[in-house]
């Protein structure tokens, strides 16, 4: 069933101990705003425990397939496209990039069928084998922490050995010292849109909707690591629209959402120090808002 409703989200998530989005240009430091110390965490990041979490429960089958993820190679997925709408012929020679024209349609199409990240956040399909570009109905924004975070560093060692060369070194000789990044604790705020017209042109469905919201409460729940910490789910408001082109502007709604460090609390340290204010009263015609976890 196709959606006939424009949504628009807030997503609230925190660490604890951990590096939520490390930078590589940083030597891989928790992200962060030099202007203003708050905390980022990319909405590409976001993406990927969705798409994790999907993989996870739908166990990669159609049409729940992911395209984005470790080691996939594109070109393979697109040349299954076009060998199911019985194009293969187009696929040899040299030519493949100068695919166009309906085959590209179809084949664009078989993609955001199989694929549930295809038809949700689109992609670009047009690298070797052309299956064009497709353009997602759901977005979001980068997270930003409620207030500035300070990244510890923290020195690590391993008492394990490579070589045996590294064994027969003296005590102590024999460590491989690093270094750990960990932010004590940070409350993250994102914004979500979903449009229901993009939706039609991809095929996401009602049932992609509720899988969207199963996997941003749950995320978390399947992507622990040692350098991410706890991390957890704390808040998923959604505004839902009458109608497909929606009843007033995301920013107005999203304002109605304010967190605030308590009044007694210096340094956050836990979710427990914030206030969520929601003001749910003369919500504009034609919105309603649900409290999917929070």
């Amino acid at each position: 069933m196709s959606l006939e409703n424009r949504y628009d989200f807030v997503l609230l998530f925190d660490v604890m101990d951990g590096n939520p989005n490390g930078d590589p240009d940083a030597g891989n430091l928790p992200r962060v705003d030099a202007e203003t110390g708050l905390g980022l965490v990319t909405d590409v990041s976001l993406k990927r425990k969705v798409r994790n979490y999907v993989g996870l429960v739908k166990e990669e089958q159609p049409p729940y397939e992911i395209y984005v993820k470790e080691k996939a190679i594109l070109n393979q997925q697109h040349e299954r496209a076009y060998k199911a709408i019985g194009a293969e012929g187009l696929l040899e020679g040299k030519g493949k990039k100068r695919i166009g024209g309906d085959k590209v349609s179809e084949a664009r199409q078989w993609m955001c069928q199989n694929f549930f990240d295809v038809r949700t956040f689109g992609a670009v399909m047009s690298t070797g084998v052309n299956c064009g570009q497709v353009r997602g109905p759901v977005q979001l924004t980068f997270a930003r922490s409620i207030d500035p975070i300070f990244a510890q560093e923290h020195s690590i060692t391993r008492m394990a050995v490579a070589t045996e060369a590294e064994a027969e070194k003296q005590d102590g000789d024999n460590r491989t010292m690093g270094r750990k990044h960990t932010v004590p604790y940070g409350l993250y705020r994102a914004h979500g849109f979903i449009s229901a017209p993009l939706a039609g042109q991809t095929g996401f469905s009602e049932d992609d909707l509720q899988l969207l919201w199963e996997a941003l409460a749950n995320m978390f729940e399947h992507d622990r690591s040692a350098a991410r910490g706890q991390m957890a789910t704390r808040g998923l408001y959604v505004f839902k629209h009458d109608g497909k082109l929606g009843s007033a502007h995301a920013h107005d709604l999203f304002e109605r959402i304010e967190i605030r460090r308590n009044e007694d609390v210096a340094v956050p340290r836990g979710f427990g120090d914030y206030e969520i204010s929601i003001d749910d009263s003369n919500l504009p015609n034609g919105v309603t808002l649900e409290r999917k976890l929070g």
